[in-house]
């Protein structure tokens, strides 16, 4: 199961993208309501690795569960 990105509390830091190892973390469109950029993770793609997890700096920023409802997806 993929892990999900918290639109809204995501505050941009981006220390995901680096170290993802499948490159499934990517930039959203605009800001979030905090007023900051956000990343989404394709859960076609995230292998469950908990990588994202260990490395982001923002409490509650990343979920272990695929929530989609959590994560704003572009189309």
């Amino acid at each position: 199961m993929a892990h999900t990105i918290v639109t809204n509390i995501c505050e941009g830091i981006a220390d995901c993208v680096g170290a993802c190892p499948v490159a499934c973390i990517h930039p959203g469109p605009g800001k979030n309501v905090k007023g900051t950029d956000w990343f989404w993770i394709d859960f076609d793609t995230c292998i469950d690795c908990g990588i994202c997890l260990q490395v982001c700096p923002v409490e509650g920023a990343i979920v272990p569960d695929e929530r989609p409802e959590l994560q704003q997806t572009p189309s």
